[in-house]
């Protein structure tokens, strides 16, 4: 296998763990925090912001590595047409996703501590949840684009 195909296996393999373990934990939290189970919440709190940390991270680190180095290997200016169109979309993912991981670690710690008491989550779990929610939005969306423009390669 030449250098090329073995740094986009890289490419895919770490886009898949990127957009399906962002997907994946967005579908669980969404769904966690509709139940209001506090200990079911704690839980997933938890492994959502182990997630992030074990997959998302390093997928997120991997992603304009292989990315650049293909498009230098095979001769593409990053300010091409859909090239250029996927660092933007990227950029904009990665934007929305810095806070949506701050407001994860708090919400684990808000579970956690209410859990610890025996209370009710804090009013501002539910606004950090609301804010989460609508930065997953546009972030989803954006990889979305990102995965057409990478497939596609549209003249732009």
């Amino acid at each position: 296998m030449n250098t090329y195909l073995l740094i986009k296996t890289l490419h895919i393999l770490s886009s898949v763990l990127l957009v399906g373990t962002g997907f994946g934990s967005a579908f669980y939290m969404f769904f966690v925090n509709r139940s209001k189970n506090l200990e079911a919440q704690v839980v997933v709190a938890r492994l959502v912001v182990l997630a992030d940390w074990i997959f998302t991270t390093p997928a997120v680190i991997v992603q304009p590595i292989s990315g650049i180095a293909m498009a230098h290997m095979a001769g593409w200016p990053l300010t091409s047409g859909w090239l250029g169109w996927s660092i933007v979309l990227y950029v904009v993912a990665g934007i929305c996703w810095l806070p949506v991981v701050w407001l994860q670690i708090r919400m684990r710690k808000m579970a956690e501590l209410a859990y610890a008491n025996g209370g009710q989550l804090p009013a501002i779990y539910w606004t950090y949840a609301k804010y989460w929610e609508r930065l997953g939005y546009p972030a989803f969306i954006a990889m979305l684009g990102v995965y057409f423009l990478m497939v596609n390669k549209p003249l732009l």
